[in-house]
């Protein structure tokens, strides 16, 4: 075999070689960057609410909300952030404090108590995030109310009542077909269960940030023009909105000045 037909042999090995190298590394990188792809998709975990933000439209203390999130003398947080540094909440985070906040309107939060009571539906559902999940809204709510109701020791009565209150707040969280939160609908006035639902959080529209439901336009949008001395009226005809809709949009942004 001469020279020449080796080395024709030895290239065509070496091209073979290659081509079988890059095709193995491709797909692996797919098999991996699919995984991260998947996982990078899901907005719903992904830090985009500052500690700050989040409490002002959930109607919270910051103060409050801090100490949720935050680790206290060696306690863990009640809601494990979508990143520490710094201190960022995910939607999911979001709706986890907005169930928080239910239990706060009726009863001051016990950090110890509620840990537990979250522990135990956590342990009992095997789940990280399980204030936001679907069976919260069943039996989790059922166990979680009498678990933390037996630990701050109330009547039967006021375990009824508090879940009552809780049931009206998971009625504002629409869920994908999973049982996965996707939108939010924040109360904008006192929390009464009839407040309309005109103002969404969706995580996938205005990076997560509260728009008008039916149009998607946000409200902080609606609240600068308002203040640089644009009237409802304008507002409504270049919106094509309600009055009603306007007037929520500014309620819901102007709240931070009234606070």
């Amino acid at each position: 075999m001469s020279n020449c037909e080796l080395k024709t042999i030895y290239q065509n090995l070496t091209k073979n070689f290659l081509v079988l190298t890059i095709l193995l590394v491709t797909h692996v990188l797919k098999k991996i960057g699919i995984g991260i792809w998947k996982m990078k998709k899901d907005i719903r975990y992904i830090p985009c609410y500052s500690v700050s933000e989040a409490a002002f439209y959930l109607r919270l203390p910051v103060s409050t909300l801090r100490a949720w999130v935050g680790k206290q003398r060696g306690f863990e947080p009640l809601i494990a952030l979508a990143q520490d540094k710094p201190p960022s909440l995910s939607f999911v985070n979001l709706v986890e404090a907005y169930v928080l906040a239910a239990i706060r309107r009726k009863y001051v939060i016990s950090m110890t108590k509620v840990r537990r009571a979250i522990e135990y539906i956590s342990e009992k559902f095997h789940s990280e995030h399980p204030l936001a999940d679907k069976e919260f809204e069943t039996d989790g709510l059922h166990l979680f109310v009498r678990e933390y109701g037996t630990l701050i020791n109330i009547t039967q009565e006021a375990q009824i009542e508090l879940e009552e209150i809780v049931k009206q707040y998971l009625k504002r969280i629409e869920r994908d077909p999973k049982g996965l939160p996707v939108r939010l609908y924040p109360f904008s006035r006192t929390g009464g269960p009839d407040e309309p639902r005109l103002i969404i959080i969706d995580p996938q529209i205005a990076f997560g940030r509260p728009v008008l439901a039916a149009k998607s336009i946000p409200v902080e949008v609606i609240a600068e023009r308002y203040r640089a001395g644009e009237s409802i009226a304008d507002l409504m005809y270049d919106y094509d909105c309600t009055q009603k809709e306007i007037e929520e949009a500014i309620r819901c942004e102007l709240w931070r000045e009234a606070a």
